[in-house]
């Protein structure tokens, strides 16, 4: 490998390498230790010395040094893992360099010659790469090198990221590299001769947490269904274990749930993953979550700046977030200052004079005769002409805030459930508006936050849900497109329709609105029309809930797109088939009630059963559990702050509770008492006390007293107090983590499931059949992970988690060939092993799909065991064969003649 040229002083400093061959100008060495024999103590010494120094010594065996004759200084300028490897380098040079260096008569001259030649060939051999993307493209070229050298994977296998480290075996630290590429983490270690190194499947992670342990003040921690490992003692910590999570994350998304889950593109193809690409990754989905944009919004720009904020009267400090239709500002301190401006609002982006005392000030003017100056952007011009283009190629028909629909909302509310009268809110909130603004683009601070938890007028209810959660851009974005989808989807019947049908009387039985045709029609259109808008998720239960009280406050059309918002970004993964994004978040309140609540943790330690019970509280947003009126209250909240308003209450309500769940003997009672305690949220129809304005609220903490029914205001006032530093940042990476055990969960029931069915109907025993159940999901991977044509369009191909267990995993012919050669009992050549692989795969696919399930393959192996066994005694209590999920990608078969068939297939296996 080719590498940049690197001055050494000496040339063979503290007798670390030994000269192999030489000339006037070139060097080839080898590292002193490698390929001696009967290992010495100064190789091993090196060895180690090598592996402990990685992250600033180059220690490739061999390399090539470039001298100058009578000079002390010399330039490393290849290296090369294997002695062929650095004599093809050799060769090269002294054929095409070393007989044009005679020309030169300056030193100096030759130098930069033979230097500029090198960095040549470099830039030629990165040209196009994902070396050439890299930070420091010449130590990932290293970097890659030294793990293709140690691991032997496909070159398909991408290298994202290396990572000096320790990894800790008991208390025993070995020094050496973690490596992280797309689909497995490796760890290489040398330390006195001995030299130690594992693979880890991405799939096979389970857990990854971030601990203190002992010794070790800070721990990554990866756990397998093996067992665990402990890595510490990294440059950056942080870094590493946010990319071990995300990759593990992105990788149980793409491999185990194709449909499910939403991925963007860039991520369902491996061989495109890069570090970079990661990172930028990351940030959009954070961005995508802090303002709840459209899952197909592309993060454009970040900068940062300074916006002038009216409230404030004064300019506050944060960050400028562009993506494809949005201008988003968050403040810094988040939740502090919130700004969206959608581009089809504004009227034009320029530069502020030059004679402004302001630096680098841009104005942004939207269609009310609004406008805001943002100042300190760097490379402002670029992102005024990149703004600009964008701006010009939107083509808006109509304006936000007209042409809205006839259809009105079902009921107008004839009194206000609202613990102040509807006048004095009202006036609350005009005051909040004329400091704030008003519409999609006001600015959003903890105050309105607190404001909404004191209610929202019932007149302005629709609206601001409306504005809070962006489907008001969506709805004039896309004007008639509600009515075509209702006239497309009504008269259909699917598996959807059908179960709309059984739930539409179910929404809200009490309620006035539903006990007529009218209120059932427009639900069942919303609902209808949503199912046909995203077939993925269809239709899912607590869905009608939703809807239904979506239409007691918003027009019909404003209803199906706050559905939208609700379904696709505000609750990403919640309303899907196997309500993986609720399970997730029921997760992570489990280790929110661990960190907020240690005594509860500590009375209780299995939250399992607490984190079941609030299941119902995140996918219908506490409208299942709490009185209509206060429930309301809770999606108000909703709507301002998103998922996070829901752990607050769900904390508090904890808190509330703490001693009397300590007491529950069962989650039964336990249950009864969280459901005794909702019931019983009341709203006050007026305070006793004059109610607090939204500045004082933020000085005064509510106590939830065990005396008196619980007041729903009290309550979300209380749980901001406590529970509101909870991040967006914070969520998504708690997400991230938790949504790894979740799918992995799900994987273990679908094994279980799959055996319970198969091990009645194949004579293998059923530890065995669970093992070789590993081994087939282990060989679907391998060609999802270098499988021709992509992994993402084998994975949509060969896994459905909507087929019936057995069924979800399915091999393909090339697939079934390099089982088949693992496991069949003859060794013949391999023309004719392949002939009979391909002459019973055809045998198996029945119904010519192409495709082999594993109730066939277990089916087909039991019935060839059995045939191989002498009596049918002996087929009835014989084992099935031993098999291995950490099988090599190569297998050597045994040579020797071994009579017994069971005992060939464990040595087989076992190799």
């Amino acid at each position: 490998m080719w590498l940049n040229p690197e001055e050494v002083l000496l040339k063979n400093a503290l007798k670390l390498w030994v000269t192999e061959r030489s000339n006037d100008f070139f060097l080839l060495q080898r590292r002193r230790g490698h390929g001696d024999s009967g290992g010495k103590l100064s190789g091993l010494l090196v060895g180690a010395l090598d592996t402990m120094l990685d992250s600033n010594a180059r220690v490739t065996p061999f390399r090539i040094l470039h001298q100058i004759p009578s000079s002390q200084v010399s330039w490393v300028i290849a290296s090369g893992a294997t002695i062929e490897e650095v004599s093809r380098h050799w060769d090269w040079l002294n054929h095409n360099v070393l007989h044009l260096l005679s020309v030169f008569e300056n030193k100096a001259d030759i130098s930069s010659f033979v230097k500029g030649k090198v960095k040549g060939l470099i830039a030629q051999e990165a040209r196009g790469r994902q070396t050439a993307q890299e930070e420091d493209p010449e130590r990932f070229r290293e970097a890659l090198q030294k793990f293709k050298l140690h691991f032997g994977l496909p070159p398909q296998e991408v290298l994202v990221a290396q990572f000096p480290c320790c990894c800790w075996k008991g208390r025993v630290p070995r020094q050496g590299v973690l490596y992280l590429s797309t689909n497995h983490m490796a760890f290489y270690s040398f330390l006195l001769g001995k030299e130690g190194l594992f693979v880890v499947p991405w799939a096979e992670v389970r857990r990854v947490e971030r601990v203190s342990a002992g010794l070790m003040t800070e721990v990554v921690r990866v756990g397998t269904r093996q067992r665990q490992r402990d890595f510490s003692m990294f440059l950056n910590l942080d870094e590493a274990f946010g990319l071990v999570a995300q990759l593990a994350d992105i990788a149980l998304r793409r491999l185990l749930d194709s449909e499910g889950l939403e991925l963007d593109r860039s991520l369902q193809q491996p061989t495109r993953m890069t570090k970079r690409v990661l990172e930028e990754q990351a940030l959009r989905e954070y961005v995508l979550a802090l303002f709840w944009l459209p899952r197909a919004e592309r993060l454009r720009e970040v900068a940062s700046c300074s916006v002038w904020a009216p409230h404030a009267r004064a300019h506050t400090a944060g960050t400028l977030y562009t993506t494809d239709s949005y201008l988003g500002f968050s403040g810094r301190g988040e939740g502090r200052c919130l700004l969206l401006i959608p581009l089809c609002e504004v009227l034009s982006i320029e530069k502020a004079e030059s004679s402004s005392p302001l630096p680098n000030p841009v104005i942004v003017s939207i269609r009310s005769k609004k406008a805001f100056q943002f100042i300190e952007l760097q490379d402002r011009d670029d992102l005024v002409v990149s703004l600009n283009d964008r701006l010009r190629a939107l083509q808006w028909k109509h304006s936000m805030y007209a042409n809205k629909p006839a259809r009105k909302p079902l009921v107008r509310t004839q009194h206000s459930f609202l613990p102040l009268s509807e006048e004095r809110l009202l006036q609350l909130w005009e005051d909040h508006f004329s400091e704030f603004g008003r519409g999609v683009h006001m600015f959003r601070t903890d105050r309105m936050d607190r404001l909404v938890a004191m209610g929202i007028p019932d007149s302005l209810r629709g609206d601001l849900w409306m504005t809070l959660s962006g489907a008001v851009t969506e709805l004039a974005s896309h004007q008639g497109y509600y009515t075509d989808l209702v006239q497309r989807a009504m008269g259909q019947s699917t598996l959807a329709t059908e179960e709309i049908e059984r739930d539409l009387h179910r929404s809200l039985p009490d309620h006035p609105a539903f006990q007529n045709p009218t209120g059932i029609a427009a639900l069942r259109r919303v609902l209808t029309a949503y199912a046909h808008r995203n077939p993925k998720i269809g239709y899912c239960q607590s869905m009608n809930i939703v809807a239904s009280v979506l239409l007691l406050y918003c027009r019909e059309e404003e209803a199906f797109w706050l559905l939208v918002a609700v379904c696709e970004r505000m609750l990403p993964d919640y309303f899907n088939r196997r309500v993986i994004g609720a399970q997730v978040d029921q997760s992570v309140f489990e280790e929110l009630i661990r960190e907020r609540l240690p005594e509860l943790a500590e009375q209780i330690p299995d939250l399992s059963s607490l984190s079941s019970l609030s299941l119902s509280w995140f996918l219908t947003l506490f409208l299942s559990v709490l009185p209509f009126p206060s429930a309301l209250c809770v999606l108000d909240c909703f709507f301002s702050q998103g998922i996070q308003a829901v752990f607050q209450l769900g904390l508090a309500v904890m808190q509330a509770n703490a001693s009397q769940l300590s007491a529950s003997s069962d989650e039964g009672q336990a249950l009864m008492v969280l459901s005794s305690f909702l019931d019983q949220v009341k709203l006050e129809e007026e305070p006793v006390s004059p109610p607090l304005s939204p500045p004082a609220m933020e000085e005064n903490s509510i106590i939830i007293s065990p005396t008196r029914p619980p007041v729903i205001t009290d309550l979300l006032i209380d749980s901001y107090q406590k529970f509101g530093d909870l991040s967006v940042r914070q969520l998504e990476r708690l997400r991230c983590r938790h949504r790894i055990l979740v799918l992995q969960a799900h994987e273990d029931t679908s094994k279980e499931n799959t055996l319970r069915v198969v091990t009645p109907e194949v004579s293998i025993s059923p530890e065995d059949l669970a093992d070789l159940y590993d081994l087939f999901k282990t060989e679907h991977f391998i060609t999802l992970y270098w499988g021709e044509g992509g992994g993402a369009a084998l994975a949509l191909q060969h896994h459905d988690p909507g087929r019936p267990y057995q069924e979800q995993y399915r091999l393909g012919r090339a697939q079934f060939q390099s089982l088949y050669g693992l496991l069949v009992p003859w060794l013949c050549e391999q023309q004719h092993s392949d002939t009979v692989a391909n002459r019973t795969f055809n045998l198996l696919d029945q119904d010519k799909d192409n495709l082999v399930t594993f109730r066939e393959f277990a089916g087909w192996l039991g019935k060839l065991a059995c045939a191989l066994t002498e009596t049918e005694e002996d087929c009835r209590g014989m084992k099935g064969p031993v098999v291995s999920t950490n099988r090599p990608l190569y297998v050597d078969l045994v040579s020797e003649e071994v009579t017994d068939y069971q005992e060939q297939l464990k040595r087989i296996l076992s190799q």
